[in-house]
């Protein structure tokens, strides 16, 4: 039977090629073919340029019905690097990947791969390959079977079974090649996904939540054995996530989406440890944030008491306003420290303590300690680690 590769992906292919025998599901979840050669364009105006960046999204903006989703985001990807586009539901991170892909249209902005602009070049000609989030498996193929798909459709099918051989060994599935789809475990699932992702040796690799259906612990291990697989092959990867431990145990470089925006980039640490905006420290967790303003002696005062603290740039002005963020594991319980808090709550989490307290100005903090301080209800001295205190700039 044939039918159009690419309907399922908005139906942009010129040729027919030929399926698998029994095929009724939805179209591959393959963006990749050889022959790419876009047209070069000049730079957007008032963009960064980095010469040595292998993709450039420029001032991308895209809406649905009306309601704008993506608005003016610009990022830049190195060779060979893993980027992780992090934030909440509805903040736009897989509408930018289907932008990257050709799957969605741009209502402003520029995809360049390589400084070659991508417009009007279809998602079967970019040379992508991208992994859904539910891993869309063909049930009525063999593992074999999904993973040479891709190669068969490209015309390597005298190569596939080495391929396909070798890629099972990349994932840790030798042996599986016979195995059907209801067979395995959500674990095998995502490992078959992804060598099928890999198999067309894609120029980028796009994935949408790989781990999102996983449980806690098998994500955990996954995560690890994914992170290994990426750097071995060394391709290039944008990675969606709405999990701020994965995107930092997998990614060099951190994307912060927020309502269609870029709200900050930059690796991990960075990012965990400069956060850009009040709403950046929340939604990596940071949510200890106290008010205050900087003091002559280059101190924050606030009602805590007078506290040194990590900040970029100038200080500013005394007088000025500025709001703390402190650090979860910025707390230390002694009786000679002189800001004094009673303990709320101490919940035992299993690698941590969550201890609660309370000071008299009516402020409330969270810590993770690695040990209970006191029982609930007791007065402790709370000291804080300046190096865990970072300085925002009130807006």
């Amino acid at each position: 039977m044939n039918v159009s590769l690419w309907r399922g992906l908005g139906g942009m292919a010129p040729k027919k090629f030929p399926l698998p025998a029994g095929f009724k599901g939805p179209a591959a979840p393959y963006v990749h073919a050889r022959g790419l050669r876009p047209r070069r364009i000049a730079p957007a105006a008032g963009v960064l340029q980095c010469g040595a960046m292998f993709l450039e999204l420029q001032t991308i903006s895209c809406s649905y019905h009306e309601t704008p989703v993506l608005r003016g985001v610009n990022l830049a990807v190195a060779e060979g690097s893993i980027t992780a586009l992090l934030g909440p539901s509805g903040c736009g991170k897989t509408t930018l990947l289907r932008v990257v892909a050709g799957l969605e249209r741009t209502a402003a902005g520029t995809v360049l791969l390589e400084g070659q602009t991508l417009a009007g070049v279809p998602p079967y000609r970019r040379g992508f390959g991208l992994m859904f989030q539910d891993y869309a498996l063909f049930p009525h193929l063999d593992v074999a079977g999904n993973i040479a798909f891709g190669l068969q459709v490209q015309g390597q099918g005298r190569s596939a079974a080495q391929r396909v051989t070798e890629l099972l060994a990349l994932v840790g599935l030798e042996g599986y090649e016979r195995r059907r789809v209801y067979e395995l475990s959500g674990g095998e699932r995502q490992r078959v996904a992804l060598a099928r992702a890999l198999a067309p040796r894609p120029r980028l690799l796009m994935l949408d939540e790989p781990l999102a259906a996983l449980d806690r612990a098998l994500r955990e291990r996954l995560q690890d054995e994914l992170h290994a697989i990426l750097r071995q092959v060394g391709v290039t990867t944008l990675y969606v996530t709405h999990d701020q431990e994965e995107a930092f145990a997998l990614a060099d470089q951190v994307a912060l989406l927020h309502e269609g925006q870029l709200e900050q980039s930059g690796t991990p640490e960075a990012v965990y440890q400069q956060p850009a905006s009040l709403w950046a420290a929340h939604f990596l967790g940071l949510n200890n944030v106290v008010q205050g303003h900087w003091g002559a002696d280059g101190r924050v005062t606030t009602p805590l008491g007078h506290w040194a603290c990590r900040h970029s740039g100038p200080v500013s002005a005394p007088g000025s306003a500025v709001s703390l963020v402190i650090y979860p594991d910025a707390a230390q319980f002694t009786p000679e420290a002189p800001c004094m808090v009673t303990l709320l709550t101490c919940q035992f989490r299993g690698r941590s303590y969550r201890v609660v307290v309370r000071h008299a100005s009516g402020l409330e903090l969270r810590f993770d300690l690695p040990h209970a301080p006191a029982a609930a209800g007791m007065a402790c001295g709370l000291a804080l680690d300046p190096t865990r205190i970072y300085a925002l700039a009130a807006r």
